[in-house]
């Protein structure tokens, strides 16, 4: 039997309204502030996309301009997925386990797709293994991981790390990985990440960009487990010691592909 600790205080039913009235209240403010946040997000200035990025889909050789799918606007997950690698991240595979049917997406112009460096016969095969719908695309041998910094190469194009260059990591006390400042060895990191895209006729314009807690909303089911008692289950929620933490949190040691649990 699972022992908790730390649990809420157990109280009568009009009790219990009125402290939800109270947390209401709050809940209110974040979602006035969010709406706020998402307007100033939607006035970020955008950037026309020239370079002519070659991806491979199940249907051969594309562009950026294809993964629209004829929609006005594209949703990109970077699937952290390395060409040497046999599998797929498991902290980006728990994400890609949340993306169902796309047709709330499709209905509203947008499309949604992943990219990953892996040559598209490994995403092939990945794909088919978790049963995944969703369109995934390869980039292997293109520049665009580089140029949206969801591979790190300081050979191939600067280090912008969760939009900290070289410098400020290394005044910043270094990366989250390392505490240190970037080195040679990190070449060629992977990480996960978001980017969006506006199509205006033939033109694609870059939109948005977000990495680390970013896309947290992604990861896990947080947005149910942020609604419940025992929370994410990790160590660094409040209140201390109600529940153990299962190290299921993105990079945990017990995270693992889907069809590993």
């Amino acid at each position: 039997m699972t022992t908790f600790g730390n649990l809420p205080e157990i109280v009568a039913p009009e009790d219990w309204l009125a402290a939800r009235l109270e947390l209401l209240r709050l809940e209110k403010e974040v979602t006035r502030a969010r709406d706020r946040l998402n307007a100033v997000r939607r006035r970020l200035p955008m950037v026309r996309m020239d370079k002519p990025y070659v991806f491979e889909g199940p249907n051969g050789e594309v562009g950026l301009l294809d993964l629209f799918d004829g929609r006005d606007q594209l949703v990109i997950h970077h699937f952290m997925f390395g060409p040497d690698w046999d599998e797929g991240c498991p902290s980006c595979s728990s994400a890609a386990d949340e993306i169902g049917n796309l047709r709330q997406l499709y209905v509203r112009n947008t499309s949604l797709v992943a990219v990953s460096r892996a040559p598209y016969p490994k995403i092939a095969a990945f794909k088919e293994r978790l049963g995944w719908t969703f369109p995934w695309f390869s980039s292997y041998g293109s520049d665009f991981n580089y140029d949206f910094h969801a591979t790190l190469d300081d050979r191939v194009a600067p280090v912008l790390l969760h939009f900290r260059t070289q410098e400020q990591l290394a005044n910043e006390k270094g990366t989250p990985w390392s505490g240190g400042p970037w080195t040679a060895d990190m070449n060629g990191e992977e990480l996960p990440g978001i980017s969006t895209f506006l199509r205006v006729d033939d033109e694609v314009f870059h939109t948005y960009s977000t990495f680390g807690r970013g896309i947290e909303d992604f990861h896990n089911c947080y947005r149910y487990l942020d609604l419940t008692v025992l929370g994410r289950q990790e160590a660094w929620e409040e209140p201390k010691g109600r529940a153990e933490p299962l190290g299921l949190h993105v990079g945990g040691p017990a995270m693992r592909v889907p069809d590993q649990y």
